[in-house]
């Protein structure tokens, strides 16, 4: 059985990297008692895989991973296990089955995120920094310099921002964004791009930004239809 676990990272869990995440689960199943599948071979290790790993120091309502399950247990049981055995502060909120085929492979499904973006109190730039906001999300064209790891080069992120608004009664910028293998864009570059425009140098410690969701495309060429990996799972009774 395949199954799908929806977690959240929320205060100082932000700080760990996705090797301690990854090391954390391991130890978790096993405490929790999950009857999770090996690899084969000389050095076996759990069969497990995450969708698009969190940068260090944000945090989420939707964290993805994949585990193999060699044993049935009901979603219902498997987070109240978890939860117990586990840290509030990386609380899983979500246990369903995947199907075979392309909706188990949450790695290579990712196509598009959502962010919340926020300055620190005390870090604004300005005391108007949102009067600009709707000018530059109106651009039909958003150019930048995006660094990789072989060159530099210009790059338009404008078709890779899907969605934004402005949160008036929190202060709170909310963006849907491309992301996975294909197309990835960080809020922070967005952000960084903006207030650019504006004559401010971006400070990276500045912002407080949380994942909301992530989501798979089923569409057709042409058609996007951003679907999230938790509802490409159904509820284990």
């Amino acid at each position: 059985m395949k199954v799908r676990v929806k977690f959240s990272k929320k205060g100082s869990m932000k700080f760990i990297g996705h090797l301690d995440v990854m090391r954390y689960f391991q130890k978790l199943i096993r405490r929790a008692g999950l009857d999770v599948a090996f690899t084969e071979g000389f050095n076996p290790h759990m069969i497990m895989s995450f969708a698009s790993p969190l940068g260090i120091g944000l945090t989420s309502d939707a964290e993805y991973m994949d585990i193999e399950l060699l044993s049935p247990i009901s979603s219902k049981d498997a987070i109240e296990s978890l939860n117990q055995a586990g840290t509030e502060e990386l609380e899983v909120t979500g246990f369903v089955q995947i199907p075979e085929g392309k909706a188990d492979k949450a790695m290579t499904l990712v196509a598009a995120a959502d962010y919340t973006l926020r300055f620190r109190a005390g870090h604004e730039p300005s005391a108007d920094w949102k009067n600009g906001l709707t000018d530059f999300f109106a651009r039909e064209s958003i150019p930048v310099m995006k660094k990789t790891k072989r060159s530099e080069k210009e790059v338009d992120i404008r078709p890779m921002i899907y969605e934004w608004s402005f949160r008036e009664e929190s202060e709170t910028i909310f963006l849907k964004l491309a992301s996975g293998s294909v197309e990835n864009l960080k809020p922070e570059l967005v952000m960084d791009t903006y207030l650019k425009t504006l004559g401010v140098e971006p400070d990276p410690l500045a912002y407080e930004i949380n994942r909301c969701e992530i989501y798979a495309d089923l569409g057709t060429e042409g058609s996007r239809k951003l679907v999230s990996l938790y509802e490409l799972g159904k509820e284990i009774l």
